[in-house]
């Protein structure tokens, strides 16, 4: 098995794989490579797990296997090409067919990428990477930067125009997690499961006292508060709003 760590920018939250394959085998041997590269591995067995999956853990990129039971991998990327909320996703689709004709109908259905089984896994991770730099860059680029505010992953640092800003390691990653996601309305379970993480044992009023102490850091004398709330819904980051 490889091991892709080097691939992983330090303090990077992950970003969410879903890997939908009914051979258990082969699903944990995803598992296993994408997490040691630093992903977050979401897993569905079956295509009619996946829409609600989808809906619940918006992942960053889907592998989804063509020969699934009950609901095909075919169909189940039409059916998230077809959502306003879910077309954006990023498919690679994984198969043993190796005709052209196939791979041909695959890419016309809306998968992005096409692997044929058996594969190699170090092009298969390559791919994983390639798709998401192009899909999600604030997953992997090492400065984020919205408005006058700039986050640095790799030397832990936040600036405001000049001013260096000092948060807590919370406080930086949730900031980070705002910033990759601008003009974005984010619900407290949201941003729960992006910061602490789905299994933390953490109140949602957590989430309102440590946005209390980002903002009361990143706002001084005139300067405006990046960060609105959204009366019954969350929060939303940046001057865009979504």
């Amino acid at each position: 098995m490889i091991d892709a760590r080097l691939d992983v920018i330090p303090g990077a939250l992950a970003a969410k794989v879903l890997v939908v394959e009914d051979e258990a085998a082969l699903a944990e041997l995803l598992r296993y490579n994408l997490e040691a590269a630093g992903y977050t591995v979401l897993y569905a067995a079956s295509g009619e797990d996946v829409e609600v999956l989808v809906a619940e853990e918006a992942p960053d990129l889907i592998l989804l296997d063509w020969m699934l039971p009950e609901t095909s991998g075919i169909e189940i990327c039409r059916r998230l090409r077809a959502r306003a909320d879910t077309r954006h996703i990023p498919i690679i689709m994984l198969t043993a067919r190796s005709e052209e004709a196939d791979r041909i109908r695959g890419l016309s259905t809306g998968a992005d990428d096409y692997v044929v089984k058996p594969f190699s896994l170090p092009e298969l991770m390559a791919r994983v990477r390639a798709l998401l730099r192009r899909a999600a860059p604030e997953r992997i680029a090492e400065v984020l930067s919205v408005g006058d505010i700039e986050l640095d992953r790799a030397a832990h640092r936040v600036l405001r125009g000049k001013r260096e800003v000092r948060l807590g390691p919370t406080e930086f990653r949730l900031l980070e997690y705002f910033m990759q996601s601008p003009g974005r309305v984010l619900s407290r379970g949201q941003i729960l499961d992006g910061v602490w993480g789905r299994n933390a044992y953490v109140d949602e009023r957590t989430v309102d006292v440590h946005i209390g102490r980002l903002r009361k850091a990143l706002v001084r004398a005139k300067e405006s508060d990046p960060i609105r709330t959204v009366r019954g819904a969350g929060y939303v980051f940046g001057e865009r709003s979504a």
